[in-house]
């Protein structure tokens, strides 16, 4: 018998990449959409705070089990900005290229180019548990100069990643899931629900 989890966003990049992955133990993955939840304000200083602010209000509207993810690009260079402020880094409803622009311009010559990605899931079995599961990724890379590639969202176009000489943006998405902060993570996470018999 199937359970249902509902995953705490409304891109369906997301839920179908959860959803191949859980399929295994019988786990149909919903977004919150459907259950018209609304948006709650991401009012954490980390990851994990507001992964687990989007679970808890997914679980609580529902009354189903939740998920929710918290990622974003830390920049050696600007002090680990901008961190879990990465989606709105260039103001409120910002566009991706314009976090790019605001990211490059800050960064400007500076040679400390190193960075990466984190990717915090969360999974609540209802609104109140106590020991919420949670596993965190890091995909490692570098800043560019300029922006290469068309795939992709977010910071994508200037993340380089060395050991394949190029961006995230110019992985076919197979490749990208397979070394993603998002995809290790969700790794993770299928791991400890396996071991666990799932929900």
């Amino acid at each position: 018998m199937s359970k249902t989890l509902v995953l705490a966003t409304g891109n369906p990049g997301k839920v179908n990449e959860l959803a191949n992955m859980l399929s295994s133990l019988h786990i149909n993955v919903v977004p919150q959409s459907d259950f018209n939840v609304t948006e709650v304000a991401e009012t954490g200083t980390t990851f994990v705070e507001n992964a687990i602010i989007k679970a808890r209000h997914a679980a609580k509207i529902t009354g189903l089990p939740a998920i929710a993810d918290d990622s974003g690009l830390e920049v050696d260079g600007l002090n680990g900005a901008p961190g879990v402020y990465s989606a709105r880094f260039a103001g409120a409803g910002a566009t991706d290229q314009a976090n790019i622009d605001k990211l490059l311009l800050e960064l400007g010559s500076n040679p400390i180019r190193s960075a990466r990605f984190w990717c915090v899931l969360v999974l609540m079995r209802h609104s109140d548990d106590p020991t919420p599961l949670i596993c965190s990724a890091s995909w490692e890379g570098e800043i560019t100069q300029q922006q290469h590639g068309a795939g992709g969202f977010g910071y994508d176009p200037v993340f380089f990643l060395p050991a394949l000489n190029c961006t995230s943006a110019e992985l076919s998405k197979q490749q990208k899931n397979a070394l993603s902060h998002r995809g290790q993570a969700l790794q993770k996470l299928l791991h400890e629900l396996t071991l666990k018999g799932g929900l």
